[in-house]
């Protein structure tokens, strides 16, 4: 490995204070515990600087993604329900809206697009298609609130690769800098990568060539990828920033900006890097480019930052909670002290068998624990998290995905739109702190029309804030809700202003009125059915 001089430094002076300790010349132990905290934090600040700066060398480099048509264009091919989604209630708002379209036929695609579209076995558009198509087609920015699973990354993908195809822009292979005409923006490595394919897929025989950036793997390899054309980008933000910081992608043909799960991409923890995206030196004005936001969720504060990055005409598009017009995931929550859920998780898992599940954790330290524990009981168990190598990350999802370790151990690293075909089961074994992040959690089952089941593990010592949520959300789903649940809920919360019926939709445009008009179902039913 590659180290600063800073590290190295550290290092040296952590060795020497050790030294000293060993050879009998520390005059005080509360300067020698000093001296080592000291040198712990600088080892701290100087990995941390090394992290803004690419990090230690890495080598690794991704294996190539399947060339075979048959791999590309892999899709579902049972379980899917999608007729239920004609009685889910849309919200549109915002000035003039397109119509929605009722078939992929009336997207105008053109011949190419059409036929990948058909290859990847769509046969008629979710509700965030039937809306989002002709909002980004028509050149309008949104704002997009619609359950994982539901169809959001065909919903910005067609249109964009659309209207690209149509104006003939094809990657040059020839030039130092690349200039994409499109950036698409995701919190994760995982779910970026997951975009990518969905990008490659739809593009495939086309001019238009996706390419994807992302921490963990050889910068070089990246930059060449990069460098071989590239038209639409997708990466993870600093991974994204390097890039251009670098002097590799110009932004001054940039035509679409998206984020999706926009907000978890606008919170604290991302916001910085999105607004240095968004003033770098070529990027567009907002007036100048079209931003298209898309997530599960967006709570009221995530909304007003938003709006910084659109344009003030931005139409908001609200699909309701698929659960609230037929319960594709049953949902189950269990009330267990945190010295017992190990053995609640083994009962758990021994009636699920050999079907995937997914186990969400709190902290790395206890994906790693109980991927361990689970093993030992003979179960083949998995995990990943933020501190495990990307190629760990990619065997393990491998792994998953093949049914060799039908048991997945993740933090909510995992929670955010990766698409796994037949995960029947997700558990919570530690609840997240969020209700939105629950609602994450448990989209990775019951996808794209499937059903599914979640269980989650409720502590009272510590679950008790997520209490009132977890009933709304519940009840909103047609699922039934503990006793002893909204007991917990209207004990923690009083009973004023304590309404457990759950809303229609995940998250309402903050810019309407509380007396806005009421949702209408997004289309009639039609004759064609789901394959």
């Amino acid at each position: 490995m590659e180290y600063s001089d800073d590290a190295f430094r550290t290092f040296l002076d952590l060795d020497t204070v050790i030294y000293l300790a060993v050879y009998g010349t520390v005059t005080s132990l509360p300067v020698f515990i000093q001296n080592i905290l000291n040198c712990v934090q600088k080892t701290n600040e100087a990995f941390t600087g090394l992290e803004r700066h690419g990090g230690p060398k890495v080598v690794y480099v991704p294996p190539p993604p399947p060339e075979e048509e048959s791999s590309i264009f892999s899709h579902y091919a049972t379980g899917i329900n999608f007729d239920k989604y004609d009685d889910i209630l849309v919200d549109v708002s915002g000035s003039n809206p397109p119509k929605a379209i009722m078939t992929f036929d009336e997207a105008g695609l053109c011949e190419s697009l059409r036929k990948n579209v058909t290859k990847s076995g769509y046969v008629k558009p979710t509700p965030v298609q039937k809306h989002g198509i002709p909002i980004i087609s028509a050149g309008r920015d949104l704002m997009a609130c619609a359950q994982t699973g539901s169809g959001k990354t065909a919903a910005f993908l067609l249109p964009i690769l659309q209207r690209l195809m149509v104006d003939g822009v094809a990657a040059s292979k020839f030039s130092e800098v690349q200039e994409p005409e499109a950036i698409i923006v995701a919190p994760t490595r995982e779910l970026i990568n997951q975009i990518y394919l969905e990008a490659r897929k739809f593009a495939y025989g086309t001019c238009v060539r996706p390419v994807v950036v992302y921490g963990g793997i050889n910068t070089g390899y990246t930059i060449r990828e990069v460098l071989k054309g590239c038209n639409v980008l997708c990466g993870t933000p600093g991974r994204l920033l390097d890039i251009i910081g670098r002097g590799k992608v110009g932004l001054s043909k940039l035509r679409y900006l998206v984020l999706d799960e926009a907000d978890r991409m606008l919170d604290m923890g991302f916001e910085p890097d999105m607004r240095k995206l968004v003033g770098s030196p070529g990027m567009p004005s907002k007036e100048d480019r079209q931003t298209l936001m898309f997530s599960a969720t967006y709570p009221e504060d995530i909304q007003r930052m938003a709006a910084d990055f659109l344009k003030v005409d931005y139409i908001f598009l609200a699909v309701g909670v698929v659960g609230g017009a037929c319960s594709d995931v049953e949902q189950t929550i269990i009330q267990v002290d945190q010295y017992s859920k190990r053995d609640q998780l083994l009962e758990v898992l021994k009636s699920t068998g050999n079907e995937r599940t997914m186990v969400f954790v709190e902290t790395k330290r206890s994906a790693d624990f109980i991927a361990t524990f689970l093993c030992q009981e003979k179960i083949s168990t998995t995990s990943i998290h933020g501190d495990r190598e990307q190629r760990e990350r990619e065997k393990a999802l491998s792994d998953f995905r093949l049914g060799q370790c039908p048991v997945l151990v993740a933090t909510s690293v995992a929670a955010r739109g990766l698409d796994i075909e037949q995960v029947q089961h997700v558990v919570n074994f530690d609840l997240p702190s969020s209700i939105d992040e629950y609602v994450h959690r448990i989209g990775r089952t019951g996808r794209c029309g499937n059903t599914g089941r979640a269980v989650s593990f409720f502590n009272p010592e510590s679950d008790t804030p997520l209490a009132r949520s977890l009933v709304k959300v519940l009840s909103g789903a047609q699922q039934e809700v503990p006793k002893w649940l909204e007991e917990i809920a209207f004990s923690a919360h009083g009973t004023t202003g304590f309404n457990p019926r759950g809303k229609v939709f995940a998250s309402t445009d903050t810019r309407k009125p509380p007396q806005a008009s009421a949702p209408s179902p997004a289309v009639a039913a039609d004759d064609e059915e789901w394959e």
